[in-house]
């Protein structure tokens, strides 16, 4: 999630599709639009990277009837291109942020914003299967932002029961894992803070045990993190995390996140979080 080496913020409003499909992003150190053709979601390789097979690749339980889950997938693909509406301050709380950012990418150039995309539409798959209903905070991988700010504001207005921000970070090389960021209360979102942390502890432990990939040896303590300085979070009045599923920087890592059959292991293992969370 860390900001694009050399690449400009860009941010605009995107228009909120339905009952399905609504504005809302995220900001903080990291970065990362989908890429040309990305695969379609399709079933997990057994093996592959490591960790157990989600109970959701063996059946569909229909327990979540009923509820809503906002899923944002960070950044967009059309951010660099507006790099004056990208970097429009926006008000998050506690100060100002730019009103989205560009996303990062590995070094062979799979993008951030490719790889949240891909793994939201997974992930909502899921989930509706199991009875949820399920918003995504932008419609397609080659618009600009939402803002930070309109990403959270969806959550709110659906009142919904969880939200989860999705993210890969671009911090340095050596540093590899992935992390969970909650958020510090800043006073108006004092009530979303504790759900916010029963739902982080359920979706690191669903996530660590489905994918294998270990906590980050960089940021956080046993995979958590907690910042004031996120719009995603300040602006949120229900329970909401953000999820860095590993570092795009760091070959092992950014080899995993680049495998369709990966994210799609990724996308069950946080659906099996969001069962722990609200079954």
């Amino acid at each position: 999630m860390r900001i694009h080496r050399g690449g400009p913020a860009v941010a605009g409003i995107a228009l909120c599709l339905g009952a399905l499909v609504a504005c809302n992003g995220s900001s903080g150190t990291s970065g990362g639009g989908e890429a040309a053709g990305p695969p379609t979601a399709g079933a997990a390789s057994p093996g592959a990277g490591g960790g157990r097979s989600p109970a959701s690749a063996q059946g569909d339980a229909r327990s979540l009837d009923g509820k809503v889950i906002v899923i944002d997938p960070g950044h967009n693909g059309g951010n660099a291109d507006h790099p004056s509406e990208i970097n429009r301050q926006v008000k998050i709380g506690n100060g100002s942020k730019a009103c989205d950012t560009t996303g990062t990418e590995t070094r062979a150039g799979y993008t951030e914003h490719a790889f949240t995309w891909d793994v939201s539409k997974r992930l909502a798959g899921i989930l509706k299967s199991r009875g949820a209903k399920v918003s995504l905070t932008r419609k397609d991988d080659k618009s600009v932002g939402p803002c930070v700010t309109e990403r959270a504001a969806l959550g709110n207005r659906l009142k919904a029961d969880a939200a989860l921000s999705i993210h890969a970070d671009g911090a340095s090389a050596s540093g590899h894992g992935f992390h969970i960021i909650e958020p510090l209360s800043i006073g108006r979102n004092s009530e979303m803070v504790s759900g916010s942390a029963e739902l982080g502890e359920a979706l690191r432990n669903a996530y660590h045990e489905g994918t294998g990939i270990p906590y980050s040896n960089y940021l956080g303590k046993k995979a958590i993190d907690r910042r004031d300085d996120l719009g995603g979070l300040n602006m949120s009045t229900v329970p909401k995390v953000f999820i860095e599923c590993g570092n795009m920087q760091n070959k092992g890592d950014a080899d995993k996140l680049s495998s369709a059959s990966f994210r799609q292991r990724i996308a069950e293992s946080l659906a099996e979080g969001f069962q722990t969370y609200l079954g």
